[in-house]
């Protein structure tokens, strides 16, 4: 039972890992641009399906593949910045909710044009064997996710913390009209938060259908979603609490699944937006703002 329980934990870490990548997408345009990208989950289907054209139909290598990957949905990430949300910085917050839903819709159309409504198949990238800690099995793809996951937060954490582009983005968010009377270029201060948060959801997007080994259009829909409920439950804004928030869901939904229903696991997933939204709507570390009107 206990063995069972701690597979289950390492399991809801793993899925915790992949949602907390994609929720720092969500919280890193929100804090600096004050948006919401709903499109921001369809960027890990684009990025599930240029590794599937990488590998599958160019042939090139893993490491060329993964590269090429990122760079697209960076890229894409900045167009979508750029066509979409740019315009719209001073317009109603529904303008920019339609937009962005109409932006979701298109990937999602693209794609079924593309490439077809049927599931496709995909063999991981990384070798799936079981590794054994004494008596708790844990896969390999279990272990690379986690090291990846790791790994990109810590380097996400020393840029914004130490580096003068990082620095930026902290004062962008602060005060947009104070930072650019320091001399700071806001609209490319934008663009490369929403470059960043795109390269982010590809990584989780990489290993994702590493573990689940299969695509579809609507890929990113249901994972985008849940991450933007772990940005709100970390509190949307904070990069440390989307880190937190992303972890925190998915332990919930994996013991979900395991002891109460895999049917329900969803529900309770979303009810624990409902009761952060109730008790605590800045979310677990996010800051209460008086504004003055």
């Amino acid at each position: 039972m206990l063995i069972n329980f701690i597979e289950q934990l390492i399991n809801g870490l793993r899925t915790g890992s992949i949602y907390a990548l994609i929720a720092i997408g969500y919280t890193m345009v929100y804090g600096i641009a004050k948006m919401i990208n709903f499109a921001h989950g369809d960027i890990i289907m684009v990025g599930a399906y240029a590794l599937y054209f990488s590998i599958s139909v160019l042939g090139l290598p893993v490491p060329i593949a993964l590269l090429i990957t990122v760079i697209i949905c960076g890229v894409l990430g900045v167009m979508i910045e750029k066509v979409a949300y740019k315009p719209l910085r001073s317009a109603p917050p529904l303008a920019v909710l339609i937009t962005a839903i109409g932006m979701s819709f298109f990937l999602q159309s693209a794609s079924l044009l593309i490439f077809g409504s049927t599931p496709i198949p995909f063999q991981s990238v990384i070798p799936n064997v079981n590794i054994s800690i004494g008596p708790v099995v844990i896969s390999s793809i279990t272990v690379v996710t986690l090291i990846v996951t790791a790994i990109a937060m810590i380097l996400l954490t020393l840029f914004v913390n130490k580096t003068k582009l990082g620095s930026a983005m902290r004062a962008v968010s602060e005060d947009k009209g104070a930072a650019e009377l320091m001399g700071i270029n806001v609209n490319s201060t934008i663009s490369m938060t929403f470059a960043i948060g795109s390269a982010l959801a590809a990584v989780a997007g990489v290993l994702y259908i590493c573990q689940y080994q299969s695509m579809k259009p609507t890929l990113g829909a249901l994972p985008g979603i849940k991450a933007f409920v772990a940005a709100v439950l970390g509190g949307i804004g904070s990069i440390p609490g989307a880190m937190i928030g992303g972890i925190l869901l998915g332990l919930i939904e994996s013991v979900s699944k395991a002891y109460i229903s895999t049917e329900l696991a969803d529900a309770i997933v979303f009810g624990v937006l409902i009761v952060v939204l109730l008790f605590r709507p800045s979310g677990l570390l996010g800051k209460k703002k008086i504004v003055k009107v």
